[in-house]
């Protein structure tokens, strides 16, 4: 049995090198008399490379050579991979993919066609590189109803405001560092604006509610309005706060799906998630709260996964997972804003005293925060319960106060 590669940058080569490293294991596990690589997909010329002779430039080598049964994709984007893994699911090939913006996008309609042409569609790697989630919700979770899954989904974020809040650095100061290190790309938006998770938690919440949970139906927000005060002030309620891809089962066979920087209270296991770690708390009802940590990116870590995948294919031949959800209809997702919780709010005031008979007139009681060398014309508390619609009608009818940020408190 043959495999081909589309892509040969860090995941693609990193799968070549444990094909090659590990290959006596891997066909022992694979239950196949062989598992080789035989194609390499890239437009780029790779002179001198250990595998130069298996290149090739035209994916119609790989598409019409029976003998190839699996194909790994780790182009990225959705354009062309969307166009070539459907065609090579329509010619009845597996497709393996670390690709989680083609997963987000378009997941459905790649699992359908796999189901169609009784062949695999597999995408461990798509979310948290080489920590196990799709296999262990699919499986080892399945005697369970999921009711929430919520993580730290993005290295860069993390590592970002690990540094604001252990070395007291400015974001872009944080930034700059990530991108000197390597953790973040020269365009960073992707990550710092959370369409990176956004596209996680869909893939996650599809797995876990049973409907495809597109990106552009996400409230996505991102952590470039976090600020060294909110930082200290939070500090003072005994918490952090984090990057959270949020998805949760709500009433009427709906869901609330949501990417926000939020509030995770000390002591919590997402609390204690530093630098470019990942973590992913599964709550299902049968086993409680389950959290998934491991680095999130990298090399060899995603290949892993990835090749992990290339195995199942490999004992699936005959035969498909049942792995694939639903489509979706119309109003799936409940408005982000109608979700109550508790809220932290800094905010400017004219005149303290006035804000704070205003507040509890309007609130009731709110805990109030505490940070060094706060200005006489700043605020920061924390309210009970409430949807974010609500609250802010509350602080919109407060005259002489201006919010600056707020901020949800997760119980995770």
């Amino acid at each position: 049995m043959y495999v081909a590669v589309m892509g040969y940058g860090t995941v693609g080569s990193g799968v070549v090198e444990v094909l090659s490293k590990n290959h006596d294991s891997i066909v022992k596990r694979s239950l196949q008399d062989s598992l080789d690589l035989k194609y390499i997909l890239d437009k780029r010329v790779f002179k001198g490379d250990p595998n130069e002779d298996k290149f090739t430039t035209e994916f119609d080598d790989i598409l019409n050579d029976d003998s190839v049964k699996i194909v790994v994709e780790t182009m990225g984007g959705l354009h062309p991979a969307f166009e070539f893994t459907s065609a090579l699911l329509k010619a009845g090939k597996s497709v393996v993919t670390s690709n989680k913006e083609l997963v987000a996008a378009k997941g459905y309609e790649l699992l359908e066609l796999a189901k169609e042409h009784n062949t695999n569609f597999l995408f461990e790697a798509s979310v948290g590189g080489g920590i196990p989630i799709i296999r262990p919700i699919s499986q080892c979770l399945a005697a369970n109803e999921i009711d929430e899954i919520a993580g730290i989904l993005n290295g860069t974020t993390n590592f970002i405001l690990t540094m604001m809040i252990e070395k007291n650095m400015a974001f872009d100061d944080a930034l700059r560092l990530a991108q000197e290190n390597g953790f973040a790309e020269r365009d960073p938006s992707a990550d710092i604006e959370g369409h990176d998770a956004c596209r996680k938690i869909c893939i996650l919440a599809s797995l876990c509610f049973g409907k495809h949970v597109y990106p552009e139906s996400v409230h996505t927000e991102g952590i470039t309005g976090i600020t060294l005060e909110d930082v200290a002030y939070v500090h003072d309620f005994g918490a952090v706060i984090k990057l959270l891809g949020c998805a949760k089962r709500m009433e009427n066979d709906k869901i609330s799906a949501f990417v926000e920087p939020a509030i995770v209270k000390n002591g919590s296991q997402l609390a204690s998630t530093s630098d470019v770690f990942n973590a992913i708390l599964v709550r299902g009802n049968a086993i409680g709260d389950v959290v998934f940590y491991g680095k999130g990116a990298g090399k060899l870590p995603t290949a892993s996964a990835v090749v992990a995948d290339v195995i199942d294919c490999a004992k699936h031949t005959e035969r498909r997972k049942a792995l694939g959800w639903e489509q979706s209809e119309d109003n799936y997702i409940v408005d982000y804003r109608t979700i109550a919780a508790p809220f932290y709010v800094r905010a400017a005031v004219e005149n303290k005293e006035a804000a704070q008979e205003a507040i509890a007139s309007t609130m009731g009681e709110v805990q109030y925060l505490h940070r060094d060398n706060a200005p006489e014309t700043e605020l920061a508390f924390v309210v009970g319960t409430q949807t974010e619609e609500v609250l802010s009608k509350a602080l919109e009818s407060i005259e002489g106060l201006k919010v600056l940020s707020t901020l949800r408190v997760t119980d995770y």
